[in-house]
C-alpha cells in the first residue's frame, strides 16, 4: 500500500491539473495553436478569395500568435460560434470581436481587452433623423445571431426598438439598404468596416454608448496561456503595432484614433 501511495498522490495531482484546466492544455505547452477569427466582418475578420484572413482581428491574433513562439492555423467563426469552438476544444484562441462580459466569463476565460471601443449605430445616408440611441424607439434594428447588441439597446438602455433578427452582417447590411430595417447598432470598428465595404455613403452618427471591452476568448483555467497572451498584448501597445493595424485598418472610417494606449485588463483568475 505504501508503495502505491506516491503513484496514487501523482495520479491525483494530474487529475486535478486536468480539472483545473477543464481538460484542456493550456496554449503555453502547445506548439502550434488554432485561433478562431470571423469570415464576415470586412476590416475585421474577412476570409479572402484565395481562401485566407485578413482584418484587424486577424493582424492581431497573427501578432499574438508570434509572439509567444507558435505555429499557427486560422479556422472560421460567426458570432454564434464562438464560444462553442472554445468550449468543444476546436480553438485554442478566439479573435472575433468577442466582447468581455460576466455572462460569456463564465463559461470562457479572456485575455484582454485588446481593443476598447463604444457600441454606435450606422444608418442610411438618407436618413437624418437617428442621432443617438434614444431615436431607435419604434425602429427596426438588426439582431444577429450570437451578438448582443440589439438587446443592450433594449434592455440596458430601455429604448423600446422592434428587433429584426438575421444570421449574418452581411445579411444585416442588405435589410438597412433594402429599408426592411432602419439602422444596425454594434461596435463602431464593425460598422465602421461595413461602412468602407460597401463604400454606398452609410452614415456612423458617433452615437458613441456602451463601452466594448473585446478579448480574446481563451479556454477556461488557461491562467498560465491568459497571462502569456496579455504580456503579448502588452508588447503590440508599447511597441507601436496596435496604432499602425488601427489606422490601416479603420483609419478611413472617420473613427476617433487620437488616443490608443494598453487597455486596463481584465485579469486572468
Amino acid at each position: 500500500m505504501k508503495r502505491l501511495l506516491p503513484a496514487v498522490l501523482a495520479l491525483t495531482a494530474l487529475l486535478a491539473g486536468g480539472c483545473g484546466m477543464g481538460g484542456s492544455e493550456s496554449i503555453e505547452s502547445k506548439d502550434k495553436i488554432v485561433i478562431g477569427v470571423r469570415t464576415d466582418l470586412p476590416s475585421i475578420g474577412a476570409r479572402k478569395p484565395d481562401g485566407t484572413f485578413e482584418g484587424f482581428d486577424v493582424d492581431v491574433a497573427r501578432y499574438i500568435a508570434q509572439k509567444l513562439g507558435k505555429d499557427f492555423e486560422f479556422i472560421p467563426v460567426l458570432a454564434a460560434d464562438r464560444e462553442k469552438v472554445l468550449v468543444d476544444g476546436k480553438a485554442d484562441l478566439v479573435l472575433a470581436t468577442y466582447t468581455i462580459s460576466q455572462d460569456r466569463k463564465s463559461k470562457v476565460l479572456f485575455a484582454g481587452p485588446y481593443h476598447i471601443s463604444y457600441q454606435d449605430i450606422l444608418v442610411r445616408p438618407d436618413e437624418p433623423s437617428i442621432g443617438n440611441v434614444r431615436d431607435l424607439k419604434g425602429r427596426k434594428i438588426c439582431q444577429v445571431e450570437g451578438s448582443n447588441a440589439a438587446q443592450r439597446v433594449v434592455e440596458e438602455r430601455k429604448v423600446a426598438a422592434q428587433v429584426v433578427p438575421v444570421r449574418d452582417y452581411a445579411a444585416c447590411l442588405a435589410a438597412l439598404k433594402d429599408r426592411r430595417v432602419d439602422a444596425i447598432t454594434t461596435n463602431d470598428v464593425i460598422l465602421a468596416g461595413l461602412a468602407i465595404k460597401d463604400g454606398s455613403g452609410l452614415r456612423l452618427v458617433n452615437a458613441q454608448f456602451n463601452e466594448q471591452r473585446t478579448g480574446v476568448g481563451m479556454h477556461k483555467g488557461d491562467v498560465a496561456g491568459c497571462e502569456a497572451v496579455n504580456r503579448a498584448i502588452t508588447t503590440m501597445y508599447q511597441d507601436g503595432t496596435a496604432s499602425k493595424l488601427l489606422h490601416k485598418w479603420f483609419g478611413k472610417a472617420g473613427l476617433n484614433l487620437s488616443t490608443i494606449a494598453v487597455p486596463q485588463f481584465e485579469g486572468c483568475s
